[in-house]
């Protein structure tokens, strides 16, 4: 016995060999995490531990019933010859890792080819080979860790029914029994013991990658805390080009990027020359990141790359995501698919949830910003002393002249501040309250103006029923006052323009006043703006509060020529559902 199984154990050397390459594949990866493998990769996964159970076989040691003497390689045997050999740990394999699909085909490739190398044993070997696999695949739990004691049982298990097969259909049965007899003991023992050496070598490659992967997580975890300070300042191409410059300092990658879902914001690193910041997005991979929001590993012919020389050959692409809405993609470029490890898939895909993560912190403190600026707005509007000196000396000077106007103008201001003191504790006002309060705001600067302004009113009646948050429509206005006509001799005009378009509502607001410079036209509404005109303010919380409560499509839309008037214009949902006051 010991003839025959010290030399199996010697050609169990290997295993260890196929046992390390096969961790290199990832259909096999996608086996050990218990995943669902798609169509290819059942395919990729049979042939494999086919080809496996194969090599187990040409590796085999042949042995000759009549002369009783054992040869070395088998390649091709006499009839009284048979083979002491390793097959079946590539089919256990299969059936433990893959369940009986992939259990029973790589069984029928190893099986085929052990039948088509002949000998007396040849039939029964064949079939003993895809009964391994079912016996594999029964012991095969999807949801369970495999185990080195159920490897070692199944190896040894499926050699046992072999030593039957072989008994019940070999003959002559003198020649059957002999056999078994000499070579059945060490080859159940090192079968066995084989295909638990199989799984240990596989756990402790795992082992270590996992420990890479942990090492990689921890990277994850130091770059997001180094780059939390620049997106709290939201996904601009600023903060997108340092934190860019932080990952790349510490990643071994070619290059890194960033986009919104529109355009790319940051590139550092190679090939940065024709990967421009502010490119429209081309590749499709991108797009479909965007789109599903799922993480896409893109090889050279999907980038989609127009430069005949770019150096990068292949990308993995993750989502950024905020409140699971996709806002952007991180890309991470190598210059080939080789590159593409799963320690740096760990730590793209961690690293895109955590900067997703600091996006979603970034709004909110944003949000938190905005409601207490509208709130300072709203407080500092209920005692601005110019606005309520200025309309109680216009008030004075008309009592005695026009008590009726001043009475009318009296009532208008207390209308305006009794409206701004209730739109501290209101989310939601309707639009005819709000039409009311610009009203009664237009009136007082009418009388101040004495003539020099006037108002046009383009009213849907139908359309003052849809909801609103207080305090949109009267910055808007006031800002046409304050930079719009401030300069104008005379003939200054506001125009108010509220229309029923289908299910939406279209707000527009219009001045003939001496118009906004187009640079500054790109920037207002969206952030703060420096310069002696003013900050911008005003319109950038406006608009963050449309689309906070309305959704992007509420975004401010301003059309302006030089000299030529402005108009703002923006659509809220005709009916807003789970609105109150």
């Amino acid at each position: 016995m010991f003839e025959l199984f010290l030399p199996m154990l010697e050609r169990l050397g290997i295993i260890v060999t196929v046992a390390f390459i096969i961790t290199r594949f990832r259909f096999f990866r996608e086996l050990i995490d218990r995943k669902t493998l798609n169509r290819p990769q059942k395919y990729m996964a049979i042939g494999f531990f086919g080809l496996f159970g194969i090599i187990g076989t040409y590796t085999g040691i042949t042995y000759n019933i009549s002369t009783l003497e054992f040869g070395s390689w088998a390649y091709e045997l006499g009839e009284s010859e048979a083979i002491a050999n390793s097959r079946v740990i590539g089919i256990v394999a299969a059936g433990l890792f893959g369940g009986y699909r992939i259990g029973i085909g790589a069984g029928l490739i190893a099986g085929l080819h052990r039948f088509s190398l002949g000998g007396f044993t040849g039939f029964a070997c064949g079939i003993s080979a895809v009964v391994a696999g079912v016996i594999a695949g029964f012991f095969h739990k999807k949801d369970q860790p495999l185990k080195l004691k159920t490897a070692l049982l199944v190896g040894g298990l499926a050699e046992m029914v072999q030593m039957a097969i072989i008994l019940g259909v070999a003959s002559p049965f003198s020649q059957a029994w002999g056999l078994v007899q000499e070579i059945g003991v060490p080859m159940i023992l090192a079968n066995g013991l084989g295909s638990a050496l199989f799984l240990l070598i596989i756990r402790n490659v795992l082992n270590e990658e996992e420990k890479a992967g942990a090492i990689q997580a921890q990277k994850a975890l130091k770059l997001a805390e180094s780059t939390i300070s620049y997106l709290r300042k939201g996904l601009t191409e600023r903060s997108a080009k340092n934190v860019c410059q932080i990952i790349y300092d510490e990643v071994q990658v070619s290059a890194i990027s960033m986009t919104n879902d529109q355009k790319i914001l940051a590139h550092v690193g190679l090939a940065y020359d024709h990967h421009q910041v502010g490119e429209h997005i081309q590749t499709s991979a991108t797009r479909t990141v965007i789109e599903k929001g799922e993480m896409v590993v893109a090889g050279h012919d999907d980038i989609d790359c127009k430069h005949p020389d770019c150096p990068l050959g292949a990308a993995v692409i993750a989502p950024l995501k905020r409140r699971k809405e996709v806002v952007g993609t991180l890309k991470f470029y190598v210059r080939s698919e080789k590159e593409v490890s799963n320690v740096l898939l760990e730590l793209i895909q961690g690293l895109s949830a955590l900067l997703g993560q600091q996006l979603e912190i970034a709004e909110a403190e944003k949000a938190q910003e905005l409601a207490r600026e509208a709130e300072v707005k709203a407080l500092q509007a209920q005692v601005n002393p110019h606005f309520l000196f200025n309309s109680l000396n216009v008030m004075v000077s008309l009592i005695r002249t026009e008590p009726d106007r001043a009475r009318s103008l009296l009532i208008a201001l207390s209308k305006f501040f009794r409206q701004n003191l209730g739109a501290t504790t209101k989310t939601w006002t309707s639009l005819d309250e709000e039409l009311k309060h610009v009203k009664a705001y237009l009136l007082i600067e009418e009388t101040r103006f004495v003539d020099k302004l006037h108002v046009t009113y383009d009213i849907d009646e139908d359309a003052l029923a849809a909801r609103i948050a207080p305090l949109t429509l009267q910055p808007l206005v006031e800002n046409c006052i304050k930079h719009g006509i401030k300069d104008q001799d005379g003939d200054c005009e506001i125009t108010i323009r509220i229309k029923t378009e289908g299910n939406r509502v279209r707000i527009s607001v219009i001045d003939n006043g001496s118009g906004i410079d187009p640079e500054r036209i790109a920037s207002l509404g969206d952030q703060e703006v420096d310069s002696k005109e003013g900050t911008g303010l005003g319109l950038f919380n406006v608009n963050k509060r449309l689309e906070h409560m309305h959704g992007s499509s509420a975004k401010m839309q301003i059309e302006s020529t030089k000299g030529h008037g402005t108009n703002i214009s923006f659509v809220i949902p005709s009916r807003t559902k789970g609105v109150s006051a």
